[in-house]
C-alpha cells in the first residue's frame, strides 16, 4: 500500500512539474538561450521543443474531456492573461488540470482508505474540490500579479516622468522604462512592452493603453490610462499629470497601510478572547482553584 502511494505521488508530481514548466517555458527558453548562445537568433530551444511535444502527448487528451463553449473559453483566456499566461497552450493546460486534479484526489482517497468513512460523500467531495482547485489557484495568481503591478506603478511613473522631461515622447518613455525594469518589475515591464508592440502593429495609442487597463484589471492602472488619454486629447503636460498621479498613488498606499494598521486592534480581539485570555486565567487562577478545592475536600471530607 505504501509503495503504491509513493509511486502514484511521484508520477503526479512529475506531471505537475511538467505543467509548470509549460507555463514558464518561454522565459526559461530565453534565459537558457542568453546563457548558452548569446549571439544566436531565431529557432526554439531544444528544451522548449521537448516540453511542447510532451504537452501535446499528455495534456491534449485530457483537455478535450470537458465540454466548453466559446464564451467560457474567452473568459478563461482573459483570466489567464491577467495572471500572466499568454501561451497558446495555457487554456488547454487549465482544462487539463481540471480533469487531472479530480482524478488525482479520487485516487488519493482510494489509496489512503479515506473513502471508508463515507464513499459517496468522499468521492463527490474529491471530484468537486479537484474541479474547483484550478479556478482557486488561478484567482490567487491573478491577485498576486495585480498586487505586484499596483506596487510597481509609482516607481514606473517616476521613471516615465524623468524620461519625458528629458525629451522623450510617451511611447519612447514607456519602452525605455520597460527595458530598465525588465528584471526588477517584470510584470509591468511586460505589459508596457505589449503596449509598444500593439502600437507598432498599427493600433491607435488610446486603444493600446485601454487594452493595458483591460489586461491588468487594476483600478490604479485604469486611472493612469484615463489620465494619459485625457492629457493627450487636451494637450496638457504629461510629466505634470504623471507626477500628480504618482503622488496620489503613494498617498493612497500610505492611507491603506494606516487603515490596515487600524484594523489590527479589532482583529486581535478574537485571538485574545479565545487563546490568550484562557491561558492567562489558567495561570493566574489555577493555583487558587486548586487550593480552594483542597480546602473544601478537607472540611467536607
Amino acid at each position: 500500500m505504501t509503495l503504491a502511494l509513493v509511486t502514484f505521488l511521484s508520477v503526479f508530481l512529475l506531471v505537475v512539474s511538467c505543467g509548470f514548466l509549460l507555463f514558464y517555458r518561454d522565459s526559461m527558453a530565453r534565459r537558457l538561450s542568453a546563457v548558452l548562445a548569446p549571439g544566436a537568433v531565431g529557432g526554439k530551444n531544444p528544451l522548449a521543443r521537448l516540453i511542447e511535444i510532451s504537452s501535446k502527448n499528455v495534456i491534449t487528451p485530457l483537455h478535450r474531456v470537458l465540454p466548453r463553449s466559446p464564451q467560457e473559453v474567452s473568459v478563461i483566456q482573459k483570466r489567464l492573461i491577467r495572471a500572466g499566461y499568454r501561451n497558446d497552450t495555457a487554456v488547454n493546460l487549465f482544462y487539463g488540470a481540471k480533469v487531472l486534479v479530480p482524478i488525482f484526489l479520487v485516487c488519493l482517497v482510494t489509496v489512503t482508505g479515506v473513502y471508508e468513512r463515507g464513499p459517496i460523500f468522499m468521492y463527490l467531495m474529491s471530484l468537486g474540490l479537484g474541479f474547483l482547485l484550478p479556478d482557486f489557484w488561478l484567482g490567487d495568481r491573478i491577485k498576486a500579479r495585480q498586487l505586484k503591478i499596483r506596487m510597481a506603478l509609482p516607481e514606473v511613473l517616476d521613471l516615465m516622468v524623468i524620461c519625458i522631461e528629458a525629451g522623450l515622447s510617451l511611447d519612447q518613455a514607456a519602452l525605455r522604462v520597460a527595458d530598465e525594469l525588465h528584471t526588477s518589475r517584470p510584470e509591468l515591464s511586460d505589459e508596457l512592452s505589449l503596449v509598444n508592440l500593439e502600437q507598432r502593429a498599427g493600433r491607435p495609442r488610446a486603444d493600446a493603453w485601454r487594452n493595458l487597463a483591460e489586461r491588468t484589471d487594476v483600478s490604479s492602472v485604469r486611472a493612469l490610462v484615463s489620465t494619459l488619454i485625457q492629457a493627450d486629447q487636451f494637450g496638457t503636460s504629461l510629466a505634470k499629470s504623471l507626477r500628480v498621479h504618482s503622488d496620489t498613488l503613494r498617498t493612497q498606499r500610505r492611507q491603506q497601510a494606516e487603515e490596515q494598521a487600524a484594523k489590527t486592534t479589532v482583529k486581535l480581539v478574537f485571538p485574545l478572547v479565545f487563546f490568550i485570555f484562557p491561558s492567562l486565567f489558567v495561570v493566574a487562577l489555577g493555583p487558587a482553584v486548586i487550593t480552594i478545592m483542597e480546602s473544601f475536600s478537607k472540611y467536607l471530607g
